[in-house]
Order: structure tokens, then C-alpha cells, then sequence
């Protein structure tokens, strides 16, 4: 039994995702939670596989929310819940620990595919997001190339994304610009489209 917490602020969507979970057999919803704040009790009180978190809770975001969850339960598995495709949303969720990014376009049978993959231990993108999966084209840019690709693509301001990366902000855009080429970017718009058509976002 696949043990899931859902995080939303509506009720009425909570409802909906647990009645969606309850009639298969498999899935069990023990706690429920509409803020960031019953969230974080709840993963304290209950054993728990899976969190289905929508990327907004109000006042905090989804994505703010994962790496406190984690802090406290490291072997749960987020998956966010949104109605954005944005690339740069994506890349955050990935990086701070969601293992599901799941569009509110998806039909109900592919939500709970996914939380059984999550569990399973895939990562897993919604099928409208299925142009951001990786493809070969992700095994010709280095691990350094794509931390500095997902970097630049998160919105990270350069003078911060280079201190985290441990370049100076100049070494960034020389970087930027390498990318460019190898992937024949004609400006910064363009890398972030190729690089969600080439399936580098998650690679």
C-alpha cells in the first residue's frame, strides 16, 4: 500500500484527489494537509511514501515547502501538482527534491501512474511535458555543462548562480555562450527552448 499525503489549500481539490487515490486499491491517503504548516506536522506524525503538493499553497509556495518535508522525512518522494509548464518551475521542483512534476491537464489514470512510478523510484513528467524528457542529446553536454545550464534557466540572478557554481560571474557567460554554441542557441531565449525541446532540463 502505497501510503500519500496530499498538501493543497482548496479542500474541495483535496477531496477530489483523495476520492481520485481511495478507489484503487493501492493507494492510501493518510493525511491531509492545507498549508505548509499541516504539512510539516503531518509528516512528523505519520509514516508516509508519497506527498502530491500543489506548487501553491498560499502564502508559501510548493517548491519552498520540499526541502523542509525532506528535512524531516528524506525518504519521502514530492510530487508537485501545477497548472504552469514553465521550464524554470520544473527545474525547481527537480532541484529542490520533488520527484514528480505533474500539469493539472493530466487525465486522473496518469496522475496515479505517477505516484506509483514515484514510488517505485522513477522521476516522472507529466505526458505534456513530455518534449522537456531527456534524450540523447543530453549525454553530449557534461555534468559541470548542465549544473550551469539549469542554473541558468532557474531565473538565479548571475552573481548569485556563479557564487553557487564557484565561477566568477565572467566564467558564467563564457559558459553561457559555450552552450550556446554546442547547442546552436542564437541568444539566451533560445538555449531555454532547445533546452526544454532536447529533453536537457532533468537529464
Amino acid at each position: 500500500m502505497i501510503r500519500i499525503l496530499l498538501v493543497d489549500d482548496h479542500a474541495i481539490v483535496r477531496e477530489g484527489f483523495k476520492r481520485l487515490c481511495e478507489a484503487a486499491p493501492d493507494l492510501q491517503v493518510v493525511a491531509e494537509a492545507g498549508s505548509a504548516e499541516e504539512a510539516l506536522a503531518a509528516v512528523r506524525l505519520h509514516a508516509l511514501d508519497v506527498a502530491l503538493v500543489d506548487i501553491s499553497l498560499g502564502a508559501q509556495s510548493g517548491l519552498q515547502l520540499l526541502p523542509a518535508l525532506l528535512a524531516i522525512a528524506p525518504t519521502l518522494k514530492p510530487v508537485i501538482v501545477s497548472m504552469h509548464e514553465d521550464p524554470a518551475l520544473v527545474v525547481r521542483a527537480m532541484d529542490n527534491g520533488a520527484h514528480g512534476y505533474i500539469t493539472k491537464g493530466a487525465a486522473a489514470q496518469e496522475l496515479l501512474s505517477a505516484l506509483r512510478r514515484v514510488h517505485a523510484g522513477e522521476r516522472v513528467l507529466s505526458s505534456d511535458l513530455a518534449p522537456m524528457r531527456p534524450n540523447a542529446d543530453a549525454t553530449r553536454l557534461s555534468q559541470r555543462e548542465r549544473e550551469t545550464l539549469r542554473g541558468l534557466l532557474s531565473q538565479q540572478a548571475p552573481k548569485a548562480l556563479a557564487i553557487d557554481l564557484g565561477i566568477s560571474v565572467k566564467t558564467l557567460y563564457r559558459h553561457r555562450a559555450n552552450l550556446m554554441e554546442k547547442l546552436g542557441a542564437r541568444n539566451p531565449a533560445d538555449l531555454a527552448r532547445i533546452a526544454q525541446e532536447r529533453g536537457l532540463l532533468i537529464g
